[in-house]
């Protein structure tokens, strides 16, 4: 029913059923694999209002092995591509023994594991990459860098007063009102990403 495609390497078919609802896939030598991608084959499909919940286990010898929520595939959404790379690093998730799937014991092996679930409970569920993610860095660094760009732009047309050449459509504006600007924006900006809500 699932096929699993690991970067660099041929498909994998191979999912070991370990309940009436439940695959897993392990992947052997996982510590440089970045992405996967799972599939359902098109042999089966779900049976209707059912979809799979796809999890991610990578063993950790320090913090423990944790299942990671990666997203859903269903007969609507056969296949989804999942970056794994930021998850290998442990903490997070489920620890493994208290995770329907079970314990991953050996130390380059990692598993994909694929739970059967109702659509609507898939929907609600939140994968670990987007839980971890904040959305304030990814726009902190976008303002910072729009910042910089309009600063940097606008200070290339910067002349001198002896140099200003008469023209009486032209508005001017103080570089030094600029810099204010953009300093207080960005202090503003690092105190509180959404202050401009307000």
């Amino acid at each position: 029913m699932f096929g699993l495609i690991v970067s660099g390497r041929i498909v994998q078919t191979d999912a070991q059923q370990i309940s009436e609802n439940k695959f897993i896939f392990n992947i052997q030598d996982a510590d440089n694999i970045n992405h996967i991608v799972v599939f359902l084959t098109g042999q089966v499909p779900f049976p209707d209002g059912l979809g799979g919940a796809v999890y991610f286990c990578w063993p950790d010898p320090i913090s423990g092995s944790s299942w990671k929520l990666l997203g859903h595939i269903s007969n609507s959404k056969p296949s989804a591509i999942f970056k794994i790379t930021q998850l290998k690093s442990g903490g997070g998730g489920e620890v493994c023994t208290s995770h329907p799937f079970g314990q991953v014991d050996q130390s380059h092996l990692a598993q994909i594991g694929i739970s059967a679930e109702p659509l609507d409970q898939l929907a609600q569920q939140t994968p670990e990459i987007l839980a971890n993610t904040s959305t304030a860095e990814p726009f902190l660094e976008f303002s910072t860098k729009m910042l910089e760009n309009l600063f940097n732009y606008s200070s290339s047309f910067a002349v001198t007063q002896s140099q200003m050449m008469p023209n009486p459509t032209e508005t001017y504006v103080p570089m030094s009102s600029l810099r204010n600007w953009f300093q207080n924006f960005h202090r503003r900006l690092q105190q509180n990403p959404y202050f401009w809500r307000s």
